[in-house]
């Protein structure tokens, strides 16, 4: 049998894991008989710890949440756990990385030197891109409203501003505010997007979190929708189709249309759509060459912003003298008959 000390630990690590526990449960996993179980929670409570006993056929104990509960406790596993996750949260975008690696210094002190150790061994560096292609980081205060109002079920009112100076229509529509049913709340590429049905258009939309600014108070509650797909995984994969195809091309690029996401969606198989505005979407696609990747966007009538790389911009270029010459150029009499 374990020391009384470390039994504790154990009890209370196993207490932290999940709600309800039942005392023979718990009696079986520290291999124990029932009645050291009390007696170990009764030594708990005394220290604090506001543990309950409930009863029926399966009666047990439960550790109620409180704002007298002394310091956490965590085994090995949880604590490096732990660790590892705050290291991790330092890349991940979502404006904590300060936070995360405050709360990593203040946990790693506490440990002992064997886990420390451990800990230290894993070091993760975040590559940063390059100013034109660096993912904007979204404000966790703006994440942790779009979570509670997926949480709650309610109708969430946001501004909803745009990536590049819009258009007249687009202008129009970045004063009203959008009205949406919001579902869930998701990291995809470096970027974290709110995945809502939209009340206006009727239909699902996914926002960029780094554009949103939400409106208080927050809408009724709502009934979720069945989201296309049958889940979130399926959809999200279906509106960034073409995301994990892009890393086989050798020349990859991004640009802005003046066109509705829909419309580009539908002829864009191989790339990734996203919507900006009502008539205006961003494209990154991919192709063999530059000058095959700038015909490819071409094909499509409306006004092109290259966003980049600059490689893009000289294909471009290079299209455009090269279809200049062939509006120009005179075709060659042919001979007579003779």
């Amino acid at each position: 049998m374990p020391k009384t000390s470390a039994r504790l630990l154990s009890l209370l690590s196993l207490l932290q894991a999940r709600r309800d526990w039942p005392g023979a449960l718990l009696a079986e996993r520290l291999e124990v008989s029932p009645r050291t179980v009390r007696r170990d929670v009764d030594r708990l409570r005394e220290l604090g710890y506001p543990i309950t006993a409930f009863k029926g056929p399966d009666g047990g104990y439960r550790l109620d949440p409180g704002a007298d509960l002394p310091p956490l406790l965590f085994d090995d596993e949880q604590a490096v756990a732990l660790a590892v996750a705050l290291r991790i949260a330092t890349t991940t975008g979502a404006g904590i990385e300060e936070a995360a690696a405050r709360a990593l210094t203040t946990v790693r002190q506490v440990m002992p030197a064997r886990l420390r150790r451990r800990i230290d061994t894993l070091e993760v560096t975040a590559v940063e891109r390059s100013e034109a292609r660096r993912a904007p980081q979204a404000d966790s205060r703006v994440l942790m409203t779009l979570s509670a109002a997926v949480h709650a079920r309610e109708v969430l009112r946001f501004d909803y501003a745009p990536v590049s100076p819009p258009g007249v229509d687009d202008a129009r529509a970045a004063t009203l505010p959008r009205r949406v049913e919001p579902h869930h709340l998701i990291t995809w590429g470096g970027r974290w997007y709110l995945v809502a049905f939209d009340l206006l258009r009727e239909d699902w939309r996914t926002f960029r979190a780094d554009r949103i600014t939400p409106r208080t108070p927050t809408g009724p509650r709502f009934t979720p929708r069945e989201l296309p797909g049958g889940d979130v995984a399926a959809f999200v994969a279906g509106r960034f189709r073409g995301s994990d195809a892009l890393g086989h091309w050798p020349c990859r690029g991004e640009v802005n249309l003046d066109l509705p996401a829909a419309e580009v969606s539908r002829y864009s198989h191989d790339a990734v759509v996203e919507e900006l505005g009502p008539n205006r979407c961003r494209l990154v696609l991919g192709s063999w060459s530059w000058p095959g990747l700038a015909a490819a966007v071409g094909r499509f009538d409306a006004d092109i912003e290259v966003v980049g790389p600059a490689e893009l911009k000289d294909a471009f270029a290079h299209l455009a003298r090269r279809f200049a010459k062939a509006a120009t150029d005179t075709p060659a009499t042919p001979p007579p008959n003779e």
